[in-house]
């Protein structure tokens, strides 16, 4: 096994360095390409998600489960009313109040992990980290087992994500995501260098396909033809009309404001034009939420990016009719604790009691699933895990739950884990 690692590895770089000393342009390329096994879904409620990740941990007392009644808890935040009835959100909230009849609320998730890094992992996977194995997220198991709408466009963009990007594990790397740093740039090295001519740049990519197939001859297994795939399908993108989708010089002014003039809500349009195009995942990473000091100067700044980030978003989804098959999901790794902290006037990580909120693609709105007590520490009612918040999202896609599936070394893995479905949330 060692010796097909390594010829992977130099395969990897080889088509790298092609794609850019030859073609001029940057390959996109995974890391781990590996067997899984793919089975016939249920009806699905939703044809896409827009994943909205809060990393960091999201306060979940000034956001989605505020508690009025306690102002040693709130502090500086207050309570509003939503267009669901009975439904409140914190104050820094105001326009994504008005989209709460399409959307659903869980107030009861809990987590066994409150470190950055292992919670986001789970919440990602639903899986706890192994060193012995990379697990996929759920964008990549959407990608291989719900396939592509769109035969150019990826099934799987993360934008705002960073370099460190959890990805399709020990799926084929071509389905990890697309990574996107900012949304307003656009797929960059996306054309030929200017220096080639149409007629060079197809001698070129003749050459490199000969070297592919002498490469192929040799070591036919499928994690080596995914590598392949993967640089095909960059090529077929560089001349299709699809680009335009992640152009958003397309949108009007107006529109692109209406979203704000930052990387989430530009990457919350940019999603929104991913899924009109048939990408079936997209995530949307918001950081900042790591609120040890200042929690109230902080939520005025970032829950105000996220309040017109995501109100555009649904208020757009809305009005197009697409909220219908599309599901929008707002999720951090963890929440923070209700005691704000003297001196530093923070809130620390609280794995024990915090909120996710989903919106469209067959979710039940104006409904909320689960209570945490009257301080939001603990949960009191229908508690409910982060592997039962992906085994909700798959289900209302058409994944089926109980399917076995293997990793390369035979170890048998589901999409969301042992998750349960959120019955409740789902119409």
């Amino acid at each position: 096994m060692d010796y097909l690692l390594k010829d992977e590895l130099s395969r990897r770089h080889f088509i790298k360095g092609m794609a850019k000393t030859c073609l001029g342009v940057s390959a996109i390329m995974g890391a781990n390409d590996l067997v899984a096994y793919e089975v016939p879904g249920k009806i699905a409620t939703a044809r896409h998600v827009i994943f909205l990740y809060m990393a960091g941990g999201m306060t979940h007392v000034d956001t989605f489960d505020p508690k009025p009644e306690n102002k040693d808890v709130m502090g500086e935040t207050t309570a509003i009313s939503t267009s669901a009835d009975g439904i409140q959100l914190g104050n820094w909230l105001p326009n994504t109040a008005k989209q709460m009849h399409n959307a659903a609320l869980i107030r009861s998730l809990t987590s066994n992990q409150g470190a950055h890094q292992q919670a986001n992992y789970l919440l990602h996977t639903s899986y706890q980290r192994r060193g012995t194995i990379k697990h996929p997220t759920l964008g990549s198991w959407v990608s291989r087992l719900s396939g592509k709408l769109n035969r150019t466009l990826p099934a799987h963009v993360r934008i705002n994500g960073g370099s460190d990007v959890l990805g399709a594990g020990f799926l084929e790397s071509k389905h990890g995501p697309l990574p996107l740093g900012n949304p307003s740039s656009g797929i960059q090295n996306s054309k030929a260098a200017s220096y080639l001519e149409k007629n060079m740049y197809d001698g070129r990519l003749a050459t490199a396909q000969e070297f592919n197939k002498m490469f192929l001859g040799e070591y036919s297994q499928k994690q080596v033809r995914a590598y392949t795939d993967l640089y095909n399908d960059a090529v077929k993108l560089m001349s299709s009309k699809d680009l335009e989708a992640f152009d958003l010089t397309k949108e009007t002014e107006a529109t692109r404001e209406l979203y704000g003039d930052n990387n989430f809500g530009q990457g919350c349009l940019l999603a929104r034009r991913l899924v009109d195009t048939g990408v079936r995942f997209v995530e949307v990473q918001l950081g900042g939420w790591d609120m040890h000091n200042d929690v109230f100067g902080g939520m005025a700044t970032r829950g105000a990016t996220l309040d017109q980030g995501l109100a555009a978003l649904l208020t757009d989804l809305e009005r197009t009719g697409k909220i219908n098959d599309t599901m929008v999901v707002v999720a951090s790794e963890f929440g923070r604790t209700p005691e704000v902290k003297a001196g530093r006037v923070g809130r620390d990580h609280h794995p024990t009691a915090f909120s996710a909120m989903l919106a469209g693609g067959g979710i039940k709105g104006g409904t909320v699933y689960g209570v945490s007590d009257e301080r939001a520490h603990y949960v009191e009612e229908e508690g409910s895990s982060v592997e039962d918040l992906n085994a909700t999202i798959a289900h209302a896609l058409g994944l089926k739950l109980e399917e076995i599936h293997y990793s390369p070394s035979g170890r048998p893995f589901k999409v969301a884990h042992d998750g349960k479905i959120l019955n409740k949330i789902l119409a």
